[in-house]
């Protein structure tokens, strides 16, 4: 227990704490700080940006932020982030998350009492066309959960595209949390699945010898691809039609709109529920989003409580969320017009693809967004070997699979093009 002795003692070190950060920041112009090298903000960061310019003063926070930004600390850049290819997982929270954590409400979740929070599932609830939205702490979470809550009582079964997350990334969340049978489908052009591909292997029989399809699972992007919305449309027509429900894995549902193929509203219109995630490509530190009709969120909740989802001063996880996704994607369901920090990634995308191909590599799938699949198998070199070739330039790669983000740094780009060249010189030296 602290003595009063005690506590005098960390206000002096507080009160001197400020004095110094006041004084450091007063020499500083008082015009308004991007807090991170982003050609984007969100509307609330610009909103105060213009209150600061007008202002003579700023207040602890921005003083304080104003002082970090030079600091050698995590939160001032891009670090490692900049030369990592594995996922767009790796995109780090920046100064600008910093103020919004520090701004944010500390109250309640699990008593629905947090203001940043309420905000959140409020805004991205306006945002996709649904009544309702809960945030949870990852998109793994907000896949199973939402297939949990559609699913009552087995015999039930998913059907999903055999390449998709919620099968091969999810720690087979599906068979310990619903009991469901899994029912894959292959799509037939190669890129995404069609409504014709699923007319195949969904179960609609009374047959006792079958298990029957409760939810159709698509994901969007998957591999990079899109999945078209008139495609989509078709599917969710027909899934309706039948008395199936539609779960959106979504995680990457932003780069398909970045790329110009359709809104968050208009997509979200063909499912009974979508999951987005606040951490691939956004640079959130963690969360994600499940949206869905009042009812379906309602039930969603308490089953989110009983997996031990339930989180209480959330608004520091929440409030990062919504500043990384307004930032990065943009205001409103259709994002930035140009694409934003989103589309660069995908020109990066091209890019690199188009480096590969120069140098005689193939790729094994299209290059549509922000991931490349270059053909390692054709270039005669095992995922290990390429690898560890890719460190030695400190490059963090991942086997075939390399994904840009708005992180990448030029030099890491350099650096890829001297790996490609060294790869495919073997390939041409026979």
């Amino acid at each position: 227990m602290l003595h009063t002795k005690n506590f005098s003692t960390i206000a002096v070190m507080n009160r001197t704490i400020l004095i110094q950060l006041r004084r450091q920041a007063l020499p500083v112009s008082t015009k308004p700080l991007l807090c991170f090298p982003r050609q984007y903000m969100s509307t609330a960061a610009y909103a105060d940006a213009r209150v600061l310019s007008e202002q003579p003063h700023e207040d602890a926070v921005t003083q304080a932020l104003r002082i970090l930004q030079t600091a050698p600390i995590a939160w001032s850049s891009s670090g490692s982030a900049a030369f990592d290819f594995r996922s767009d997982v790796v995109t780090k929270p920046t100064l600008s998350t910093l103020e919004a954590i520090i701004r944010c409400s500390l109250d309640d979740d699990v008593y629905r009492e947090d203001a940043a929070t309420l905000s959140l599932e409020s805004h991205m609830a306006s945002l996709t066309g649904f009544s309702g939205a809960i945030f949870v702490n990852s998109g793994t979470m907000a896949n199973q959960l939402a297939l949990r809550t559609h699913l009552t009582q087995p015999p039930h079964a998913i059907l999903a595209d055999s390449r998709s997350h919620i099968l091969h990334w999810e720690a087979g969340g599906i068979a310990s949390l619903t009991g469901a049978m899994v029912q894959t489908a292959r799509p037939s052009n190669g890129e995404f699945l069609t409504v014709e591909d699923i007319k195949k292997k969904v179960v609609l029989s009374d047959d006792v010898h079958k298990c029957p399809t409760r939810v159709i699972s698509l994901e969007n992007t998957i591999g990079g691809i899109v999945q078209p919305l008139e495609e989509t449309r078709k599917i969710s027509a027909w899934a309706r039609e039948n008395g199936l429900k539609l779960h959106l894995d979504g995680a990457r549902l932003w780069e398909a709109i970045a790329a110009g193929r359709g809104n968050l509203r208009e997509y979200a219109s063909c499912f009974d529920s979508v999951g987005l995630d606040f951490s691939k490509g956004l640079g959130a530190p963690m969360g994600a989003v499940i949206v869905g009709g009042a009812d379906f969120v309602a039930r969603a909740r308490r089953i989110r409580k009983g997996m031990g989802g339930a989180m209480r001063q959330v608004g520091v996880l929440s409030s990062a969320a919504r500043e990384s996704m307004e930032s990065i994607f943009g205001p409103g369901p259709s994002g930035y017009k140009d694409g934003g920090l989103l589309r660069r990634s995908h020109r990066l995308a091209s890019r690199v693809a188009g480096m590969w191909i120069e140098k005689g590599g193939r790729l094994s799938r299209r290059t549509e967004t922000n991931i490349v699949w270059v053909d390692l198998k054709a270039a005669k070199v095992e995922e290990e070997l390429f690898n560890e070739m890719g460190a030695e330039y400190g490059l963090r790669l991942d086997g075939s699979r390399v994904v840009l983000h708005y992180q990448i740094c030029e030099d890491a780009i350099g650096k890829l093009e001297m790996l490609f060249s060294r790869i495919l010189g073997r390939v041409s030296r026979g």
